[in-house]
């Protein structure tokens, strides 16, 4: 039997934005303890909430500053969500006080620094499980994905080749040989949501990457990439900001080859969905695990 969710709190948080119309929206419940052994309650929470996820603290040591942290979609549990994670982070820091946090997720350990930023929202860095890419399967996983984007294979960047790459959770990483490829997003939802369901995929992450970069003080080796993350599967046709997808993506950096040093990628998502999104992603050659750094900001409730 579900048990009552009409009186839980749930907080929303926009993360990857210092501003409530930009980012990645995320329902936050900061004790959710009474719905820990409850997976239907929680289902049922995100779908009432209705952003693509929503994080719910099931357990807590406070003087660890360690908790249980589950995400739920509208339609079932994610095993990891980094803009969740991140909206949780700063919501807690809101609360307490700057700091590292620890998180044990479905998919291990996730620990996270909080900062202050200035007189804008705090910022948080997670960083990830050991990351890892592969080269995707041009019959059973390009191909299909392509059909169901309604993309040619010209429409892809050779210098950037196919990959499913992990951080926690799979993601197929597709590189489009231009911006306008990528801003023109028009998909087949169910043959995509089948695809990805077949595949055990969270999003699809498509990228195009900006040539020159960004200013040295915010991009190491001018890596600055555009991305839009695709999410049937969750029941939202679209993220606007992915902070799992990330850092995978740091993985699939890593394994082409691309990584010769501490290197810094700005992520630029949401923009042609309206809701802006800023992503930073530390990606170094020796080190699996991939840091995601980025501002939230608590969205005021209406009404």
């Amino acid at each position: 039997m579900t048990a009552p969710t009409t009186d839980i709190d749930v907080l929303h948080y926009s993360a990857f934005t210092t501003h409530p119309d930009g980012g990645n929206p995320a329902g936050v419940v900061l004790d959710a303890a009474a719905l820990a052994d409850d997976d239907a309650a929680m289902t049922a929470v995100a779908a009432r909430v209705g952003y693509s996820e929503t994080a719910f603290i099931t357990e807590r040591d406070e003087a660890a500053r360690r908790y249980r942290l589950r995400y739920f979609s509208p339609l079932a549990e994610v095993a990891f969500c980094g803009h969740a994670t991140i909206a949780t982070a700063v919501a807690l820091a809101d609360r307490d006080g700057p700091g590292e946090l620890i998180f044990d997720t479905a998919s291990g350990e996730i620990r996270v620094e909080t900062t202050a930023d200035g007189d804008g929202p705090s910022r948080a860095t997670l960083t990830s499980v050991p990351t890892r890419s592969r080269p995707a399967d041009p019959g059973a996983e390009v191909e299909p994905t392509l059909a169901a984007l309604r993309w040619s294979a010209d429409d892809l960047d050779p210098a950037l080749p196919p990959h499913v790459a992990f951080a926690g959770n799979d993601h197929l990483v597709l590189a489009a040989a231009t911006r306008e490829r990528l801003a023109d997003l028009d998909y087949d939802y169910e043959a995509l949501e089948a695809v990805m369901r077949r595949r055990g995929w969270t999003t699809v992450h498509l990228v195009w990457r900006e040539a020159g970069g960004g200013s040295a003080d915010e991009v190491t080796n001018g890596f600055v990439f555009h991305a839009r993350d695709p999410f049937p599967v969750g029941g939202v046709v679209e993220d606007p900001a992915t902070g799992a997808a990330a850092a995978a993506f740091g993985g699939y950096l890593r394994a082409l080859g691309l990584v010769d040093g501490p290197t810094r990628v700005r992520i630029r998502q949401g923009e042609d969905m309206g809701r802006p999104s800023d992503l930073l992603l530390d990606v170094t050659p020796d080190e699996p695990r991939a840091r995601v750094s980025g501002q939230a900001v608590r969205i005021p409730r209406s009404g």
